[in-house]
Formats: C-alpha cells, structure tokens, sequence
C-alpha cells in the first residue's frame, strides 16, 4: 500500500509528532483489523491466544507513507485527545477504496478470506 491520508480532528493539541505517531500506528491497527481480525472459538474457547495466531500487517503490506492532517482547533476548543478515534475509520475506507478500484462490493470481514 503506498500511501495513507487520514485526518483527525482532536481539539487543542500539544504534540503534534505524537499524534501522528498514534495515527500511524492506527492505520496498521485498522487495516489489520480489515484484512485478519477474526476471532473463532472452538469448544467455548477462543482460538487465538496472541500475535503468532492473530496476525498483523507486516512491513510489506503496511502504507509507505501516511499523511495526517490535523484539523486547526479553534480558540475556545477543549482538549479531547486522540487515543482510538484514528481505528474505525480505515476499514470502511479501506473497503471503499477496493469498490472504487474493482467495482466489487465488499460486505464481510476479514477481507483477507474473500
């Protein structure tokens, strides 16, 4: 993947480099969720006890590059930090960009059994 553009509108910040340090590694977090994130169970127990089971982008399906664009927080706007908001968005984006690309709608997850 070459490259990922996402923005994030966090309100008064003070470590810019940090946030992009939490959105990079939420577009790994969120593409890995995209393409594996499966939990199966088998006889009431789940199957996946850590990372070796439960796998992650490694470094040659992980974006080249990602931009953040951090929205300007106006003058009387709260600090609301950054944590978890920057996962959700890339499956969805992921999976439209696959649409746009193929015209083929994607409907289930992980997309990596389709």
């Amino acid at each position: 993947m070459p490259r990922v553009d996402t923005a994030i509108d966090c309100g008064t910040y003070v470590n810019p480099d940090r946030i992009q340090s939490q959105i990079e590694g939420a577009a790994i977090m969120g593409l890995s969720l995209a393409k594996y994130g499966e939990i199966t169970f088998k006889d009431g127990k789940v199957q996946q006890g850590n990372f070796d089971d439960f796998p992650l982008l490694r470094i040659d399906e992980s974006p080249a590059v990602t931009n953040v664009y951090i929205v300007p927080a106006g003058p009387d706007t709260p600090p609301s930090g950054v944590g978890e908001p920057g996962v959700p968005p890339f499956a969805p984006a992921l999976i439209n960009a696959i649409f746009a690309a193929t015209g083929k709608r994607i409907r289930a997850l992980p997309i990596g059994k389709q």
